[in-house]
């Protein structure tokens, strides 16, 4: 955190007034017992230990699991500010698909000088194997999450964004029904947009995208890498509830030019595969060799058409934090408009000169991975030590190609509920988007990150963040 920074608080202004999207939320909240309160807070979390909603962190030889905390204070969002924020998730989400297209297909924008060939030409997120190839219904990004933070009352940027397989969707869920389990009384006195049917939404957006090789209603189930994957609550939970089936690679075989899964009445085909498994470990034939993870064959079946991968092998590409860079290049190529919603200013370290203003102001920027994910090898220069300065600075001058630099933002913060009573914490927030042929549906809410440690800026789960109810208010 920089000296001296001021940060909006989206519960109060500035004097102490409660602003008017937490209106009706503080005089219910007015009303409560603290020690209730207290309660309450300890009931959410037996709730979730008892449920099982964990989350593995990958450090040592083994992974860890912990319980993702949550904080029983929602993050509420106007109606009117809602709005703006899915028309500028919208435009950016169909630019990313078509971004997808033309990579894959004549590569208009690279012709026109808009984005360069060398970030994908040696770029491992890029699958030539794609080459010529669209996918069912021309969609590569059926589930997208995009990262947003907000610094001000009208000042949101897109942090990043993931379009390769987006987690977090589970906990969005299980927080609302946490939320309206424990309280209720307050979701009838504040009108509250419901995010219940996602994984209906989810199950009728995957059917739409099926392929020519289906017939009747759509078989869709969810590939998982197993149960000590850090999102295996999440697979599980999805498929539950889409009333699909949750398969491994051993489940699979590919069997008369289709992708079949394992029966208690033998080998049934499956029209799409709601993918939990990166691209390299898809298929072994085509890709890591030594993959037990996927299904051999898969590659040949899903160009064939007789399958839909969601999300499409090589999506990987767009959520490049180099490529990032370029959204707002993308966004008005393939629009023909100004981005809605601003990137944070990215410097490429590939860039010689970039890379020596990165150098020179190590201290007061957040350094990141260009494949990086899950708030790992990053540096957050404000909070690093001299020794961890050091550290990275080595790594930054061997491979600057590996990173990019951003502005340390001044995050928003809500508050939450602590023993002393409502102290304030930096939040992100993660809106889940589904897209089909058809429509681009964008959930009322979505996944709210929040930052636990007083002054922390981190509100990854792998590195000890936690999540909030995240409320759209209706009209």
């Amino acid at each position: 955190m920089t000296g001296g920074a001021t940060f909006f608080d989206e519960m109060h202004e500035p004097a102490g007034a409660v602003r008017d999207a937490y209106r009706d939320y503080q005089g219910w909240l007015s009303e409560q017992d603290a020690a209730y309160l207290r309660r309450k807070s300890r009931d959410a979390e037996t709730l979730f230990r008892r449920v099982g909603i964990t989350f593995n962190v990958y450090g040592g030889q083994e992974a860890e699991e912990r319980l993702i905390p949550f904080d029983m204070v929602p993050r509420i969002v106007t109606a009117s500010e809602w709005r703006r924020l899915s028309r500028g998730i919208e435009q950016r989400v169909r630019a990313l698909n078509a971004f997808l297209h033309d990579l894959y297909h004549r590569q208009e924008i690279i012709r026109a000088g808009r984005v360069p060939e060398a970030l994908f030409r040696d770029n491992a997120a890029w699958l030539p194997n794609m080459v010529g190839f669209t996918p069912p219904g021309g969609i590569y990004t059926h589930v997208v999450g995009i990262d947003l933070v907000r610094t001000g009352p009208d000042e949101f940027f897109v942090l990043e964004d993931n379009a390769r397989t987006p987690s977090g969707v589970s906990y969005m869920l299980e927080n609302r029904e946490t939320m309206m389990a424990m309280f209720p009384e307050l979701f009838m006195r504040v009108g509250v947009e419901s995010v219940s049917n996602y994984p209906r939404r989810l199950a009728r957006s995957l059917a739409a995208c099926a392929p020519a090789a289906a017939t009747g209603k759509p078989e869709i189930a969810v590939l998982t890498p197993g149960l000590h994957n850090s999102a295996f609550f999440e697979h599980a939970f999805l498929a539950e509830q889409m009333g699909a089936e949750l398969v491994e690679g051993s489940d699979l075989r590919v069997e008369g030019g289709r992708v079949a899964m394992r029966t208690t009445a033998g080998f049934k085909p499956i029209d799409v595969l709601y993918r939990r498994v990166d691209d390299d470990f898809l298929d072994p034939l085509t890709f890591n060799p030594a993959s037990v993870l996927g299904v051999p064959g898969i590659m040949d079946v899903y160009r064939a058409g007789g399958i839909t991968i969601a999300n499409a092998p090589g999506t990987g590409i767009a959520d490049d934090k180099a490529i990032y860079s370029f959204m707002p290049d993308i966004v008005e190529f393939y629009t023909g408009e100004k981005p809605l919603l601003p990137n944070v200013r990215t410097w490429r370290c590939a860039d010689p000169e970039s890379c020596r203003y990165v150098l020179d102001n190590l201290a007061e920027l957040v350094v990141k991975e260009v494949h990086g994910s899950g708030g790992y090898g990053m540096l957050i220069g404000p909070a690093a030590s001299r020794a961890e300065l050091a550290a990275f600075r080595a790594k930054l001058e061997a491979h600057p190609e590996n990173y990019i630099a951003q502005p340390t933002l001044a995050l928003s913060t809500c508050p939450v509920f602590t023993g002393k009573g409502l102290a304030p914490r930096h939040v992100d927030l993660r809106p889940f988007v589904l897209v089909s042929p058809d429509a681009v549906e964008i959930t009322p809410g979505g996944l709210t990150r929040v930052a636990m440690t007083k002054g922390s800026l981190v509100v990854n789960s792998s590195q000890g963040g936690g999540t909030k109810d995240t409320w759209v208010l209706k009209d």
